[in-house]
């Protein structure tokens, strides 16, 4: 009866502690800390406005991150390493492989730096970096990370400004580490900063480029990386592009087909393409060094390895896809004439669609010049567009482009429609050109080809108004190539 009973007193005392150490984490969160400036961490990215849709971690980058010392036996739980677990600051624990800006590194000899809001004395910091091969569409995660660090810096347990703790300011002295030697492409850093009388340390990730070739001591360079992202289907490829400098090289060139939609997942058709590349048993390769040295396909980011007698300098992907058959976008209800009240009015139509696009669509005047413009989501269904004009009667043509978000599907329509009704404001001296060698300074004329009024500009510019011909049109309101130097529209 007694260990019956003692499990669950145990739980319950553990519950309790995780709950007060979350407490006590919480609350010390409303006091500014600091961040990584250099490289800028996500979350100051966010501020200096380089990531976009950060939430709170926009306002706040000094207090993300905050979570118990000791990584990797603690720390943040996986998932949520970016937030420190700090649901204010969830949206930083997104994670795909275009979501974030990425900052490039062109030497391995780094230096970080930090900005602190309320400097503590610091016990030490240290920089974890992801793995080789690091699929970067998965929560970060330990199991995503070097977990021993590349680069730890002492703190000794003093302040590290110039100045007493709590302060403002930057860091005394920057960090000088060296980004491991077979790491290229997209990573992401892990700082973390470990401070000496509190239990707590500051967690910052820093997404980056890493732009420095890898070399190893086999003989294998990196020359690239393929971060499959995309998803294919059955009848798309993928190719593995070398080059010799700026030279394409057929050779040390790869592609695979796509025959099935499981195939198609871009975990799936990476490894394909890693192992097709290897197969060839030529001087390249693909894939991530496992433990002994060597070199494994792998279902995720995959690095591109050459030798140096292949010359292959670098590795670029490429997809084709292959439309989709059955899309389709219909026009209805275009009408043959729209009526205009003193120039302006409206171009209304429905548009019919089983693909989820993005439709462009412009109204141009006989001069092939947009009177008008918009740009609208639709999504698998039937929905009425507008747009709205701004011009003169006579013919127009209604032009309509569509894509869909991954560059499948591509639509093109073009309909002859006609403007009648009213022109432009029927307040003006003449209709452009008649009579121009009478313009001068104030004259206002009606620009058929635009359906606009403009009026000629004061002295010493008058002069320009009066110059037309059919072959030097110069001056022509709102067409010619220095209009605005003769004429203001009105």
């Amino acid at each position: 009866m007694t260990s019956a009973h003692s499990s669950p007193r145990t739980f319950m005392s553990c519950v309790c502690s995780l709950t007060l150490m979350s407490a006590v984490f919480t609350s010390q969160q409303v006091v500014a800390h600091g961040y990584m400036d250099s490289p800028p961490s996500r979350a100051y990215s966010c501020q200096l406005g380089l990531n976009t849709n950060c939430g709170q971690a926009q306002y706040e980058p000094q207090t993300v991150g905050e979570a118990p010392k000791g990584f990797p036996a603690l720390g943040p739980v996986d998932g949520k390493i970016p937030s420190g677990a700090n649901a204010v600051f969830s949206a930083l624990d997104a994670q795909a492989a275009n979501r974030w800006h990425l900052t490039e590194i062109n030497d391995r000899k780094t230096e970080f730096s930090w900005f602190f809001t309320a400097a503590h004395k610091t016990t030490k910091w240290e920089y974890f970096i992801t793995k080789a091969g690091w699929n970067p569409n998965l929560p970060l995660a330990r199991d995503t990370f070097e977990l021993t660090p590349f680069c730890t810096v002492q703190g000794g347990g003093a302040v590290p400004i110039e100045g007493p703790a709590g302060g403002h300011g930057q860091i005394a002295q920057k960090h000088a580490c060296v980004i491991p030697p077979d790491r290229t492409g997209q990573h992401v850093i892990l700082g973390a900063w470990t401070i000496d009388d509190t239990g707590a340390s500051f967690y910052d990730v820093v997404d980056v480029n890493i732009k420095v070739e890898a070399t190893d001591p086999d003989g294998w360079t990196n020359v690239g990386v393929m971060v499959p992202t995309q998803t294919l289907l059955p009848g798309d490829s993928a190719k593995a592009r070398a080059f010799m400098g700026s030279a394409e090289s057929a050779k040390y060139s790869f592609s695979v087909g796509i025959d099935s939609v499981e195939e198609g997942q871009p975990a799936n058709w990476a490894f394909k393409l890693a192992e097709t590349v290897n197969a060839a048993n030529e001087p390249v390769r693909a894939g991530v060094r496992n433990e002994e040295g060597g070199i494994e396909p792998t279902k995720g980011t995959n690095n591109f390895y050459a030798k140096a007698q292949s010359g292959v300098t670098s590795y670029q992907m490429q997809t084709t896809l292959v439309p989709d058959p059955m899309a389709y976008m219909h026009v209805h209800d275009v009408a043959a004439e729209y009526v205009l009240d003193k120039g302006v009015g409206n171009v209304g139509f429905t548009l019919m669609t089983n693909k989820n696009i993005t439709v462009e669509a412009t109204v141009y005047n006989e001069a092939n010049k947009a009177v008008g413009y918009t740009r609208q989501a639709i999504d698998s269904t039937t929905a009425p567009l507008t747009v709205a004009v701004k011009s003169a009667p006579g013919a127009h043509a209604l032009k309509l482009i569509a894509s869909s978000e991954n560059g499948r599907e591509n639509f093109q329509e073009l309909k002859t429609i006609s403007l009648t009704g009213e022109g432009g404001s029927q307040n003006y001296d003449a209709v452009y050109p008649e009579g121009f060698k009478a313009y001068k300074a104030g004259t206002t004329v009606l620009q058929p080809k635009t359906g606009l009024v403009y009026e000629c500009k004061p002295f010493p510019y008058s002069g320009y108004c009066a110059q037309y011909s059919p072959s030097a049109t110069h001056y022509e309101p709102g067409t010619g190539s220095h209009w605005k130097d003769a004429w203001l529209e009105k």
